[in-house]
């Protein structure tokens, strides 16, 4: 007889930042600057998919940033899993922005070699992607980093 059980996550939180977190929120706020630049300027070489890695990356890297200065990692890289992290180490504060970044998941699946997907989102998603990215960077900027 095999007895299973699942495994409870040990909380990171209270342990010294991992180094390199002023990194990481620089490079969202750089990917930021670009994804939102290039929508204002309209420029025809930044598809709505373009635009949307450019986002997620923003995200992923301003959640990794306030993650790794309170010494805490996510499980993966999915907004799913960022998302958990983020409620597991800051509680209440992803009410707001949870919905949306776990919308952004819908998108992109590439975690399985042999059954990913990418679905490029319609132009009109990307003004609300930009918003969502900049209320992340301000939520961890303004409140998570102190």
């Amino acid at each position: 007889m095999t007895i299973t059980r699942e495994l409870e996550p040990i909380p990171l939180t209270g342990i010294e930042p991992v180094r390199g977190w002023e990194e990481f929120l620089r490079d969202g706020e750089g990917f930021l600057r670009t994804a939102t630049a290039a929508y204002t300027k309209k420029n025809r070489i930044f598809t709505s998919e373009i635009l949307y890695n450019l986002i997620a990356m923003a995200i992923e890297k301003f959640i990794m940033a306030a993650l790794m200065r309170h010494g805490a990692m996510p499980y993966n890289h999915t907004m799913q899993d960022l998302v958990a992290a983020m409620e597991d180490t800051f509680p209440g504060k992803m009410t707001k922005l949870g919905e949306g970044l776990l919308e952004l998941d819908k998108y992109q699946d590439i975690c399985d070699l042999d059954g990913f997907k990418i679905i490029p989102p319609e132009s009109e998603k990307i003004p609300g992607m930009l918003a969502l990215a900049d209320q992340m960077h301000t939520l961890v900027t303004e409140e998570l980093i102190c």
